[in-house]
């Protein structure tokens, strides 16, 4: 399918299908899930990362046992929007992943959502090791629901 806009992603996820939520790092990639009235993020276990046909294999199982339909990847850009190396990776992970899966997938600004996560994460009093076993799958769920809210909102102005 390709990467898509926000604004048609809804449209191309089949009925019943969940959206993921995915926060690519270079040891791991979180994963978070909506529910299926595309409302709420859950994070979800991570995939520690290995070589890329591992990743994708073991990415593409989790999406499937999830039941899927669609993917918001986080993307990591300079705090003035530009960029920089982490994004082109980010790129880079994207073209090669479409070449296995159809689903299709939307960008979203990840800017902060990892410092979220965490203070969060240290809010509700979670351990220092807890936090780093969790982290990436929180900062997953902060980038998914910032992209269910934004469907949302287009929902409820009719832009559809």
């Amino acid at each position: 399918m390709g990467i898509v806009d926000i604004r048609e992603l809804r449209a191309l996820v089949p009925a019943g299908r969940l959206i993921a939520g995915l926060d690519l790092g270079t040891k791991t990639i979180g994963i978070a899930v909506s529910d299926v009235g595309l409302r709420l993020a859950t994070p979800r276990k991570l995939v520690r990362r290995t070589k890329f046909g591992a990743d994708a294999a073991a990415l593409m199982k989790s999406l499937d046992d999830e039941r899927c339909g669609g993917i918001v990847i986080g993307m990591p850009l300079n705090m003035d929007g530009s960029e920089g190396p982490r994004a082109q990776s980010t790129r880079a992970f994207v073209r090669n992943y479409l070449r296995l899966d159809p689903r299709p997938i939307c960008f979203w600004d990840e800017r902060l959502s990892t410092v979220a996560a965490e203070r969060s994460m240290i809010e509700a009093d979670v351990s220092r090791k807890k936090r780093a076993e969790r982290i990436d799958s929180a900062a997953a769920a902060f980038i998914l629901q910032g992209a269910l809210d934004r469907l949302s909102s287009i929902r409820a102005a009719g832009e559809e």
